[in-house]
């Protein structure tokens, strides 16, 4: 029998059809990205990517560094303000699109970097957000990563994204304003129900993360801080390193079945309110039209047995 199940606090839907059900392994698919003779985002090459904005030092190269995207999805160009006509809405594509090129060696991807690495990277998240959020007409900016080609990365030198847009996103919005019909922070409150489900992945002094109860991808992760952060900006440094921990455990699990996955950063905007957390989902199934024409969502995969996994040997 398929279980229904609704996400904590959106009105999002979620199928699971149990009888599909399979371990990572089963889901591995032969990934290749075709890739150029030249690495732009490799040490030697800085002279490829546009003049860089900043980076962290390591003897005399770098270990970190980051430059505007060449090929940006938003610029500081153009009208933001957004107009409408009748039934058309628009404006400019305005923002800022930057890149982070996680480490100077190629072959190494996240999950093969040190707990003081990942650290090191977060601290950039946090510095990009506080920089760009200053900016004129910036409403709120975007920290994702995409790893693999079924989670629609083109390169594969480890790299994290960050897009300042002028618009406040609809998921964030969601979030946001389903959690204002509730009394306190739902989140907190559902940190201490997962504390002791099956769903529960790993958990350290600060940070927790697990299998949401209505996960929509295979696998899916939530990692929370335990006490209600809005914005990473406001992690101090051991809830940083706690953090670089967490993801490090969760990516080593990911690593062994090659699978592709998106993680991105949830915050709270200027004025508003929402619990910090991060949402990784691995890229194992392709929605299809079910999913399309219902917005629901059917996985394969229960939480419970998401869980299982990650937490195994």
């Amino acid at each position: 029998m398929g279980i229904l199940r609704k996400d904590y606090v959106l009105d999002r839907w979620v199928y699971y059809a149990t009888e599909r059900r399979k371990r990572p392994m089963e889901f591995k698919k032969t990934e290749h990205i075709k890739e150029s003779r030249v690495c732009f985002f490799c040490h030697g090459n800085e002279h490829l990517t546009p003049p860089e904005i900043g980076r962290i030092p390591e003897e005399d190269k770098w270990k970190i560094r980051w430059f505007p995207n060449k090929f940006p999805a938003v610029e500081l160009k153009g009208d933001p303000k957004i107009r409408k006509n009748k039934f058309l809405t628009y404006s400019s594509a305005y923002g800022v699109h930057e890149v982070i090129a996680e480490t100077r060696f190629h072959k190494k991807q996240l999950a093969d970097l040190s707990v003081d690495h990942i650290k090191d990277i977060l601290k950039i998240y946090t510095h990009r957000i506080e920089v760009l959020s200053k900016l004129k007409n910036i409403r709120y900016v975007s920290v994702f990563k995409n790893h693999g080609v079924f989670a629609g990365t083109s390169l594969v030198h480890s790299h994290t994204q960050v897009a300042a847009i002028s618009m406040l996103p609809k998921e964030v919005m969601d979030k946001v304003n389903a959690a204002k019909k509730h009394s306190g922070c739902p989140y907190c409150d559902i940190i201490k129900i997962e504390r002791k489900t099956k769903r529960k992945i790993f958990e350290n002094k600060n940070i927790i993360a697990f299998a949401p109860f209505a996960s929509r991808f295979n696998f899916e992760v939530s990692i929370f801080p335990k006490k209600h952060r809005k914005n990473i900006i406001d992690f101090d440094d051991k809830e940083l390193e706690d953090l670089a921990k967490i993801l490090k455990k969760i990516l080593l699990k990911l690593k062994k079945s090659n699978s592709s996955y998106n993680y991105y950063l949830h915050y709270a905007p200027k004025g508003h309110d929402l619990h910090f957390h991060i949402e990784l989902t691995p890229r194992f199934a392709k929605w299809g039209g079910f999913e399309l024409s219902t917005g629901a969502i059917i996985n394969s995969v229960m939480p419970e047995d998401a869980a299982k996994f990650y937490k195994s040997k």
